[in-house]
């Protein structure tokens, strides 16, 4: 019986750590003022019909901190990207030299930054409640686990080790949001 706990745990872990690792691609997309390339992460381009994701398409990088670089890998690519740029809304204007998409990104006012930091503290609460029903959910798992003749100490030590996970999880991303408000805040 100890060996279905032990996989209820390690289940319950591991998709905390999900939780955890779509907190950390959510925030990537909110800026803080510089630019980052993960900003076009979802950016579909019409590939020859076919919605592809920019970068298989295209080489961004960011060669100063107010600037992403997009060079397509074929030309005639150019106006497609620039289309789905503008269509994705960002609140950023491409600029087209023919080779090259150059995106400046403008300096965030104080009311777009409170904005930003209400946007963090959204997908924080997001999560947050993600690892809360990752818990219920191992702890449903563990009481079905009593109902086939596990011990109730078992099973009480068990709750004790997913609300300690669940504590531990709910630190990170504290800390997590704590840190990207502070980045988003920093002019």
């Amino acid at each position: 019986m100890n060996e279905e706990v032990e996989i209820i745990l390690e289940d319950t872990e591991d998709k905390m750590e999900r939780t955890i690792r779509h907190l950390d691609n959510e925030l990537s997309k909110i800026r803080a003022g510089r630019a980052n390339i993960h900003m076009l992460d979802g950016i579909m381009v019409n590939y020859y019909g076919t919605p592809t994701p920019l970068a298989q398409i295209a080489n961004v990088n960011s060669p100063d901190p107010r600037t992403l670089a997009i060079q397509p890998w074929e030309k005639n690519m150019i106006d497609p990207i620039e289309k789905s740029i503008m269509a994705a809304n960002l609140g950023m204007t491409p600029v087209n030299n023919g080779e090259v998409i150059r995106i400046n990104i403008p300096m965030l006012t104080e009311d777009r930054r409170r904005d930003l930091v209400k946007k963090v503290k959204i997908e924080g609460e997001n999560a947050r409640v993600g690892i809360r029903n990752n818990r219920r959910d191992g702890n449903d798992q563990l009481k079905k686990l009593i109902k086939e003749g596990l011990a109730e100490d078992t099973e009480k030590d068990a709750e004790k080790t997913v609300q300690e996970m669940t504590d531990k999880y709910i630190k990170i991303v504290d800390d997590r949001l704590i840190v990207k408000e502070k980045d988003i805040m920093t002019i």
